[in-house]
């Protein structure tokens, strides 16, 4: 392009370069449609379809399951009045599963992303053993934790040996044994985005901390975890998202009227009790409220990439 060309004034353009710019234009409309259609079909009808079976009601006489379209707001009402424990236990479980996974994943991310760094064979086995759980089905490890925790397990007979439980006392069908559950099985979603990010993590940042005099707590607490905070901010949504709707480890690890978690509720309510609007109810509070919590989160901790 000439030196002229290059200082035309915008729309001054020729028609075949108007029309190129038009042609680029359409395709990066196609280029999204796929992407629109699948959030259209998978997302955007089936909450609508959600919110509209909250608020059906069920005809006088009607058998089991038969429900009529209808705007029953009261439906929300009930399922709070009646569930509202199950809800603040869900998400008191999970964010005492996202604390201890973030206790326990950021170590081991920082210890292969920054302490091993050019270790490349032993990183790579570090990564493996993080994501090896992924290797097995989620019921299957959750299974595997209730053997662990079983009143004949080992780690039972330990404490009860050092006086540390009762010998009447039990880890199974707690609430300590459903957050070990929902800690062990999300952890990795916690510690890969937190090392995704300490691994661009530039080294050259914690030794000018050294060569300032600070210790390694303050170049820690100064340096490191700032920068690592959008890795942590990520760690701690994919962690505490799923385990506030999950209901497989306080089914099989807690399964009592203490360990009752909302997905429970909510599975019991559609396939046992056929109570289809209650059940999207609770399914649709469950949603706003984890949406509101999450928009708070992300704008009092979140940067400003992620708000």
């Amino acid at each position: 392009m000439s030196l002229l060309a290059a200082r035309r004034p915008a729309g001054t353009g020729s028609v075949q370069e108007r029309a190129a710019d038009r042609r680029r234009g359409r395709t990066g409309y196609w280029l999204i449609l796929p992407g629109f259609v699948f959030m259209l079909l998978f997302f955007v009808l089936p909450v609508f379809s959600l919110l509209a079976t909250s608020l059906y009601t069920k005809p006088p006489g009607a058998d089991i399951g038969q429900f009529a379209p209808a705007l029953e707001f009261g439906n929300y009402v009930v399922v709070l009045q009646n569930y509202w424990p199950e809800l603040l236990r869900s998400f008191a479980f999970a964010l005492v599963a996202t604390a201890a996974a973030l206790l326990i994943g950021y170590p081991m991310a920082y210890l292969v992303a920054v302490r091993l760094r050019g270790r490349k064979l032993l990183q790579g086995i570090l990564l493996v053993l993080i994501i090896a759980p992924f290797f097995t089905s989620f019921i299957l490890r959750t299974q595997a934790w209730k053997q662990i925790l079983a009143d004949e397990g080992p780690v039972v007979q330990v404490l009860r040996a050092l006086s540390l439980l009762p010998q009447d006392g039990r880890l199974t069908a707690t609430a300590f044994a459903v957050v070990c559950g929902l800690t062990y099985n999300f952890l990795p979603f916690m510690t890969l985005p937190i090392y995704a990010n300490l691994e661009r993590l530039d080294t050259r940042l914690i030794e000018a901390g050294s060569d300032l005099y600070a210790g390694g707590f303050t170049t820690f607490r100064t340096v490191t975890l700032p920068l690592s905070m959008p890795g942590v901010l990520a760690g701690t949504l994919l962690t505490f998202i799923p385990a506030s709707g999950d209901y497989v480890n306080a089914a099989l690890l807690g399964n009592n009227q203490d360990t009752t978690m909302i997905g429970q509720v909510i599975d019991s309510r559609f396939f046992r009790v056929v109570d289809y609007p209650g059940a999207a109810a609770l399914s649709f509070i469950l949603m706003l409220a984890i949406l509101v919590l999450v928009t708070l989160y992300v704008r009092r901790f979140g940067t400003k990439d992620l708000v």
